[in-house]
């Protein structure tokens, strides 16, 4: 039988009540590669300005997790919402719109394009939604000051240390102003240092500009800029833990 705070989906939902509008929601998530399950009836509910750790052991099903809320994995079963569209219900053209408007991606190996400088790979997504250049420029200017990094606007990525190739990499993630961030281990190939000030950009930023978060990570320290964490084990959500 259903609690009172159960959601349409049939999961108690009363521990991610959140004040700003739902802009994610996962629904009965299993997905499976040949005999092996990796993801098990996965399902929660994520709201604007909301962060979210994954964590588990390796294997647990994480970043199969992450991919399926990304549109890059689709689920075999169960619905991944986002705002208000249903990804398995999209054609490639409309998936991409999705992730090039409301989606921002941080991986844990950074991904820039090594031919262009840090203002240009943070640029790149603004002009595949066809942001014009001046405004564009202004923005890409703005949000590299915001994360330190103006004096290495032209800067090639091999000219860049860890910390500073992730900064790019979150400012990429979030020029085109999307919803959520999904971020994979994103201080996994940093030292200490260099991932405490990722861990802190992440927070400040998000808090900022209202953005959802979603973050894969092993590491404690990680989970306590987040409001939330999901622990996932043989690929079924083992607890879920509000942080106060």
């Amino acid at each position: 039988m259903s609690s009172p705070s159960d959601g349409p989906d049939g999961c108690d939902h009363s521990s991610e009540a959140g004040s700003g509008p739902l802009v994610l929601q996962a629904r009965g998530i299993s997905k499976s590669y040949a005999d092996r399950h990796v993801l098990r009836d996965v399902s929660f509910r994520l709201y604007a300005g909301q962060r979210l750790a994954l964590t588990g052991p390796s294997g647990s099903g994480k970043t199969t997790l992450l991919n399926c809320l990304g549109g890059v994995d689709r689920p075999d079963s169960g619905s991944v919402v986002v705002h208000g569209q249903a990804l398995e219900r999209l054609s490639s053209d409309q998936l991409a719109q999705v992730r090039r408007r409301r989606i921002g991606t941080v991986f844990q190996f950074f991904h820039l394009l090594p031919t262009l400088t840090a203002f240009e790979n943070v640029e790149f997504p603004l002009q595949l939604i066809g942001v014009p250049s001046d405004p564009r420029r202004l923005r890409v200017q703005s949000l590299l000051e915001r994360v330190n990094l103006a004096a290495r606007a032209h800067a090639f990525p091999a000219q860049l240390s860890g910390g500073e190739m992730q900064r790019v990499a979150i400012a990429r993630a979030l020029i085109h102003q999307p919803d959520i961030i999904l971020a994979d281990e994103p201080t996994g190939n940093l030292d200490s240092a260099n991932g405490e000030n990722v861990l802190a950009l992440l927070h400040d930023l998000t808090e900022e500009t209202h953005t959802a978060l979603v973050l894969v990570t092993h590491s404690l320290e990680a989970t306590r800029i987040c409001h939330r964490t999901i622990h996932l084990r043989d690929g079924a959500i083992l607890s879920e833990k509000a942080h106060t």
